[in-house]
């Protein structure tokens, strides 16, 4: 098997970044790729990363955000190993953009658009992702500053100005399908995940399957997703964003990689999603077909932040104690360790708690355990929030929509 780099433009700042020493990959690097960049500056990377890679027969994109996009073509496959058409597949799949690009040199057909799909609309940043770049319209005359406002911070944020329309659903779940494809045309799909919980597009909580949703509705969705790979020769991980209301499905889009998320899916599947993507990269063929993928249990996952619980204002600085939770069914992801020092430059996750049960009432109680065997120190988390959420008679129940916590935030002001 070749030799394979896993790369994203995120990580690459981070583990060449002089000015952040303790991160674990920037202490056990080799050698650095790149001069030390800011997060703005990732986009340049490229040229320097391939300058270095004559060793490298794959370098793969994984977590990272849409802002990489621009960086396909260096980060999808490097050398002699490059394929154009996985790129425009990339590029059709994770540029939002796509057909629905607006000018503001055409804002009249916006607004003849926004009249058609009917008030509200959200506009979205083309290249944004993580909730950046999102502005909510409920009337015409508050539009086309709503363009111009977006635009502005689209370009600012992600390099591209480019925005899109869609209509804004009122109270909608987040479900997006897990796919894995090969390059001989095959493709599976992973079962769902509900993404619902979040706070200004921005994912707090997520679990697998998702609760209330007939197996009927997703197994037809899971279907029509694994048809698409395989129609458009899609190869590797990817998931297929969708807003889900009154037992419809509506198209979000496209995420062409990892996704921070994918352990729940892991968890029931018993997939290990990482390794799946590494050896596709490697030509190899998926070894297995969609008969033999079974979901078993249930899986919830909670991010850990450095931010106060409930303003959710950054809190860096450093860890003065780490102790992370364990037993049966407890998975932790983390980078971070005692006397460790959270930077303010980047993303403010610091760790993800997923715990898996025989049954989502199981999953609950070994999260809710496992949250309050949680330990850190000399920072703010949001692991307080956590363990409210996890005793919350809505989420329990199961089935609240995206907009749920910013509510819930509402009537539990600190």
């Amino acid at each position: 098997m070749p030799t394979i780099v896993m790369a994203v433009a995120s990580s690459i700042v981070a583990a060449t970044a002089d000015s952040l020493p303790e991160q674990p990959h920037a202490l056990m690097r080799a050698r650095a790729f790149a001069e030390p960049l800011l997060a703005s500056e990732m986009m340049d990377t490229g040229e320097n990363i391939l300058a270095h890679a004559d060793a490298v027969a794959h370098i793969l994109r994984g977590i990272g955000g849409s802002e990489a996009m621009q960086a396909a073509s260096y980060l999808v496959y490097a050398c002699d190993h490059l394929h154009k058409p996985q790129e425009v597949i990339a590029k059709a799949f994770g540029d939002n953009f796509a057909a629905l690009a607006m000018e503001t040199t055409k804002l009249v057909w916006v607004q003849r658009q926004a009249r058609a799909i009917g008030y509200p609309v959200i506009i979205k940043a083309a290249g944004g992702g993580g909730g950046r770049g999102m502005r909510v319209v409920h009337t015409e005359a508050a539009l086309i500053h709503a363009v111009h406002t977006t635009r502005a911070e689209a370009g600012a944020a992600f390099g591209n100005s480019a925005v899109y329309m869609e209509k804004f659903l009122e109270r909608p779940r987040h479900i997006e399908i897990q796919v894995l494809a090969d390059s001989f045309k095959n493709a599976v799909w992973l079962g769902e995940r509900d993404c619902s919980m979040q706070r200004r597009h921005q994912k707090i909580i997520e679990e697998a399957p998702a609760p209330g949703i007939p197996r009927r509705v997703i197994e037809k969705m899971g279907e029509r997703c694994a048809a698409a790979c395989k129609k458009i020769g899609y190869r590797g991980a990817g998931t297929f964003e969708f807003l889900f209301e009154d037992g419809e499905f509506f198209f979000i889009e496209m995420n062409t990689r990892l996704q921070v998320e994918h352990p729940v899916t892991e968890m029931v599947t018993g997939i290990d999603i990482v390794q799946m993507q590494i050896r596709v990269a490697a030509g190899e063929k998926l070894p297995f077909v969609q008969r033999n993928i079974e979901m078993r249990g249930h899986a919830i996952e909670c991010r850990i932040n450095a931010e106060d619980p409930y303003k959710f204002t950054p809190s860096p600085g450093r860890i003065s104690l780490w102790h992370a939770p364990g037993g049966p069914g407890v998975r932790v992801d983390s980078h971070v360790y005692t006397n460790y020092f959270v930077p303010p430059n980047y993303d403010s996750m610091i760790g993800k708690i997923i715990c898996h049960g025989d049954t989502r009432a199981q999953a609950l109680a070994r999260m809710r355990t496992a949250l309050s065997e949680t330990v850190v120190e000399g920072i703010q988390t949001n692991i307080p929030l956590h363990r409210e959420l996890m005793a919350d008679a809505k989420f329990t129940e199961g089935g609240t929509s995206i907009h749920y916590l910013e509510g819930w935030l509402g009537q539990h002001r600190r």
